[in-house]
């Protein structure tokens, strides 16, 4: 036989198939009057590449008109290094769409590091000397206009500490608002010494914590006879005594390196920096966008953006500031203004924003230095993807999908997204009670091995519907991630908010699976620092074979909810409890069975357990250094004779090595016998 016959024929296919790909290309030494078509400028510099995505996206639409509105071949718009300064979100529109067979790619070119930022980069700094200390100084003309004042200043890849008080830590409030009512307090009293009535204050903003929201206020005037502070807005939740606090952007407090601060009425920005981050030296980005991509369709009229991917891009460089058009609380009716979001910041958009997209996909991007969430998947976007993507120095939180309201037109539902491998830390850096993905009312969402980890409120937030009512948001699997430093970060920094979970659902969710997950190191401030919280009527959720560890309130924690399943799972070193149950209903709360509970310090029980509407068995318990252990008041068999925990057992499960957290169980662990399944914990593995 002549394998050539074969061979031929089947090497010209592949060719075609290999060529069967329509390119563009956009680099910074690019020309939007050139063909795109190569990548980059030739010797006469008569043709190249594009200069900017709006040129190479334009390309693509005239592409499509010739084939007669539908792409014949995929196409990839490859973007060359370099950095990309955008003047206007860059927009995708229906119009723009791929197919399946055909998608629209924009990807980096080779190895290349494009980096498509929302900046400003600013210039025209001089030295000045102000108050004895010599200063980079650069003026700001629409600051003082009222048109452009920012928050938040990059030196390079490093984020700038507006002038702060205190420098490092906290203050502590010392009294509660004269009116402490919810979204009625507007003032509290502070420590004598703790603040100065310095005219540079008017520019200053206060950032106070209570319960799980923090507020940003303006200062409207200080009592230094009473020790008073009152504010421009309404507090979110009125503070109690000792709840944190601090200052920011007075230019009486700029006395640390790295520190900056803008002053409204002159426009003039003030920088000390760390002799490495000078502005000869470095580039300093300000950002001027609130949002860096846009992904608009029309799900209401039943038109999509689809199959566009982003791929190996790096986006930064955006803020976002409260409008008259945020509603940053739950329930208020008040037209007044309140400085902040009733929870998890739930108002705060994505650098890259979509509405109805379908089958998009992020792969590979990482999105830094920025001052609202990364991601958002909003009203009808389905089955998108972000893959391996890294997620980091997020003025909020990582990933939004889904909304705050139920829409009844399916068009206009989100649901069937996937964020996979993902790497999202380090956010809440502005907007603290952040987390880093949340979802809202949405359905058949996967979130799966990601690495989440440093934020000041929860890891997860899945769902949006307190209590029994109507709700979208059922079969959520969030499976094998690892999740930690929530509430207390790595570096040491908090906790300075309360209220909060590794993983955190409210409402009824059916289908919704919590399996294969590590949650460790998670804190609360004064209370509420859990691994796996299910509040407000969390119902008919799994949480199976998941590790916790290291929390200060608890490995579980179920507020109120109905006919929840707690299996297989291991809980251990819990500091002041290991399982809480709150507010005793009338029908089973939850099913707690197969479980290990391993602890040191504090109690077993917290909370309400006294009316045994709820089902406990074949858990193993076991405290180190022995001593009697407590079941909600009981003993061990009394607790049995309630009808708990009747094949259960006080035995030590035989981890390997518990002390360096290898839970890991010996052959002869007595959970095997009572039918304990072990599994594998996820391990890091980005881009799975």
């Amino acid at each position: 036989m002549n394998w050539c016959h074969f061979l031929i024929p089947l090497m010209l296919l592949l060719s075609l198939s290999l060529q069967a790909e329509t390119v563009f290309y956009v680099s910074p030494k690019g020309n939007d009057s050139w063909s795109g078509k190569l990548a980059a400028p030739n010797k006469g510099k008569t043709d190249g590449p594009f200069a900017t995505l709006e040129r190479a996206r334009d390309a693509v639409r005239e592409l499509k008109k010739k084939e007669g509105g539908t792409l014949k071949t995929p196409v990839t718009i490859y973007i060359r290094g370099g950095l990309y300064l955008l003047d206007k979100p860059f927009v995708l529109t229906p119009e723009d769409s791929g197919t399946e067979k055909c998608p629209v790619t924009y990807a980096a070119y080779k190895n290349e590091k494009p980096l498509i930022s929302g900046a400003v980069v600013l210039s025209k700094w001089k030295k000045e000397t102000v108050k004895g200390r010599e200063l980079w100084v650069t003026e700001i003309p629409q600051a003082k206009e009222g048109k452009w004042f920012f928050r938040e200043l990059w030196a390079g890849d490093v984020r700038l500490k507006r002038a702060r008080h205190p420098n490092e830590g906290y203050l502590a409030v010392a009294g509660a608002p004269s009116n402490p009512n919810w979204m009625q307090a507007n003032d509290f009293l502070f420590k004598e010494g703790d603040l100065i009535d310095d005219p540079s204050l008017k520019d200053a903003e206060v950032i106070v914590m209570a319960l799980w929201a923090e507020s940003h206020l303006p200062i409207a005037k200080i009592d230094k006879e009473k020790n008073q502070i009152i504010f421009g807005k309404k507090i979110v939740f009125p503070p109690q005594v000792g709840d944190p606090y601090y200052v920011e952007n007075a230019l009486v407090y700029l006395d640390a390196p790295g520190e900056w601060c803008l002053v409204k009425e002159t426009g003039k920005l003030y920088y000390l920096p760390a002799s490495k981050l000078e502005p000869d030296k470095v580039k300093i980005f300000a950002p001027a966008l609130s949002q860096l991509v846009r992904l608009e369709g029309k799900p209401e009229e039943g038109k999509f953006v689809e199959n566009i991917i982003f791929k190996g891009l790096t986006f930064s460089h955006c803020e976002w500031w409260f409008s008259p058009e945020s509603k940053p609380t739950w329930w208020s009716t008040s037209e007044e203004e309140v400085g902040g979001f009733a929870q998890a910041a739930w108002g705060v958009p994505g650098a890259i924003y979509a509405e109805g997209a379908h089958k998009c996909r992020i792969e590979n991007c990482t999105i830094k230095n920025i001052g609202t969430y990364a991601i958002e998947l909003s009203k009808g976007c389905k089955d998108n993807s972000i893959i391996a993507c890294e997620l980091t120095d997020l003025g909020a939180g990582g990933v939004k999908i889904g909304e705050t309201g139920i829409r009844q037109n399916e068009n206009e539902q989100t649901g069937r997204n996937k964020v996979i491998g993902c790497h999202i830390h380090n956010g809440g850096k502005i907007f603290h009670s952040a987390v880093g993905i949340w979802v809202g009312q949405s359905y058949g969402n996967i979130l799966s091995r990601n690495h989440i980890h440093d934020f000041y409120y929860s890891g997860f937030s899945i769902g949006w519907t307190w209590g029994y009512g109507d709700t979208l948001a059922r079969d959520n699997l969030i499976e094998g991630n690892i999740v930690h430093h929530i509430g207390k970060l790595s570096n040491g920094d908090g906790p300075i908010l309360s209220d909060m979970g590794g993983i955190y659902t409210l409402g009824v969710q059916p289908g919704t699976v919590i399996r294969l997950n590590i949650f460790h190191d998670i804190a609360g401030l004064h209370y509420g620092g859990w691994g796996i919280y299910l509040d407000e009527g969390s119902t008919h959720i799994l949480v199976e074979k998941n590790l916790v560890y290291n929390t200060t309130h608890g490995g579980f924690h179920q507020h109120y909810g109905k006919e929840n399943i707690v299996r297989n799972n291991i809980f251990a070193f819990g500091r002041d409890a290991q399982i809480q149950r709150s507010r005793p209903e009338e029908h089973t709360s939850f099913f707690f069975q197969n479980n290990i509970v391993y602890w040191k310090e504090g109690a077993l029980f917290a909370g309400n357990l006294g009316d045994f509407h709820f089902f406990f068995d074949k858990n193993i318990y076991w405290k180190e250094g022995g001593g009697e252990i407590s079941f909600a008041g009981l003993t061990f068999e009394q607790w049995k004779e309630k009808g708990m925990d009747k094949n259960s057992l006080i035995a030590d499960p035989l981890f390997k090595d518990a002390s360096k957290y290898d839970f890991h169980l010996k052959k002869n662990s007595p959970a095997l016998k009572l039918g304990f399944i072990p599994f594998e914990f996820p391990t890091l593995k980005r881009g799975e």
